[in-house]
């Protein structure tokens, strides 16, 4: 088989189909921005597969025809990509910016090729809106490159990076000839390594694409294993990783921390009367009366049942008890609504301080455990700090 533009065009495009099927059936699971994303990514591939399709047999169609729509197609393909690419990463999605960019694009391509022929500019002028669309790819991948859970932005990164190179050395390469080039099609070295090169990126990409959906996951996976389902706080497995965290940097400091124990006061009772699905409406509006009372640096966490851990870093003694003196202000002046009916809810909490110079956190969490039983003997509603 000869090595020309049309067999690599080819090769490419049949490339690109089978991309385009391993994205869409490849990437599987429940649906979100992600999977859509990867499905988006995957349309894409499969209009630069009809891209290259028309430049492989482009001997059988009108030289025109081949021109406007196959760059369409690509145009197409590219903000496609855009909007895929952010999707997956949560980012704007910066679909105006890509529509915009795709229409500019071929309205100075097709001008280039109509009204005033120029191949050489024409190639600067497509070479331009396509570092423009990749560099679009650039910036929403930016930044996440210096960690190793991160690695396939890094390899998506450098893909589009090397990209843009790739755009610079066919311009200066064909500006330098002596002879212009007319066409994508005419003979030459310079087309050829083009076609070749440029045919690897959407491999490349689409590697990257996968790899960054797996890490997407392997995150999601993580975070669920470490948050509560009903209230969206951090569960006894986050708490206990968030501790050591907390305890390390506070050794570094030579700070405290501040442990608050918080439990619902006859909790029992509103399951018993209004059902399990009123009590944890009545939970998720007393963590949300927790979240309001806390620093930027503090973080709750549920515990089990109806308690909750509060864990306060870089505070003294009556700082700590201030804070759950206002968490509990909060929750009694707090008019919970179950089944028609106004409902009073009160917490007991404990409190205890954890010095930098502990082992762990056990120790405090055991001496707000006592304290909040000292407090639920004393008749609840009320906030007590551990002596020792």
């Amino acid at each position: 088989m000869q090595l020309n533009v049309e067999t690599l065009a080819l090769i490419n495009g049949g490339q690109a189909l089978v991309l385009a099927l391993m994205l869409w059936f490849g990437a599987h699971g429940r649906r979100s921005d992600a999977l859509n994303g990867m499905h988006l990514r995957a349309v894409a591939l499969l209009l630069e597969a009809c891209g290259d399709a028309m430049l492989a047999f482009d001997v059988h169609l009108s030289p025109l025809v081949v021109l406007l729509v196959g760059n369409t197609l690509n145009l197409s393909a590219q903000a496609l990509t855009i909007v895929a690419l952010r999707m997956v990463l949560k980012r704007s999605l910066r679909w105006r910016t890509a529509l915009i960019l795709g229409v500019v694009g071929w309205l100075g391509v097709t001008w280039l090729s109509t009204m005033h022929p120029n191949y050489p500019l024409r190639v600067l002028w497509g070479s331009f809106i396509i570092a423009c669309n990749i560099s679009l790819n650039i910036s929403a991948l930016w930044g996440g490159c210096g960690k190793r859970e991160t690695r396939a932005q890094c390899l998506l990164l450098w893909t589009y990076v090397l990209g843009i190179a790739l755009l610079v050395w066919r311009n200066v390469s064909l500006w330098m000839l002596a002879t212009p080039l007319q066409g994508i099609s005419t003979p030459s070295p310079i087309n050829t390594f083009y076609v070749l090169l440029f045919g690897i990126q959407p491999l490349l990409a689409s590697v990257g694409f996968l790899l960054l959906y797996n890490e997407i996951l392997q995150r999601e996976l993580f975070d669920l294993a470490r948050i509560d389902p009903l209230t969206g706080v951090t569960n006894r497995l986050g708490l206990l990783e968030a501790s050591e965290a907390l305890l390390a940097s506070a050794r570094a400091k030579q700070e405290s921390i501040g442990v608050l124990l918080i439990d619902a006061d006859h909790f029992k009772s509103v399951n018993d009367r209004f059902g399990h699905d009123d009590g944890d409406r009545v939970l998720l509006e007393m963590v949300a009366n927790i979240r309001r009372m806390l620093r930027g640096g503090d973080m709750v966490g549920r515990v089990g049942g109806e308690e909750f851990l509060v864990l306060s870093p870089s505070v003294k003694a009556s700082d700590l008890i201030a804070l759950g003196e206002r968490i509990r202000t909060a929750i009694e002046r707090t008019s919970f609504f179950i089944a028609g009916e106004t409902y009073a809810l009160t917490v007991s909490i404990g409190a205890a301080i954890a010095e930098a110079s502990e082992p762990d956190m056990m120790g405090a969490r055991r001496r707000a455990d006592k304290a909040l039983y000292e407090a639920k003997r004393a008749g609840r509603n009320r906030v007590m700090i551990s002596a020792s």
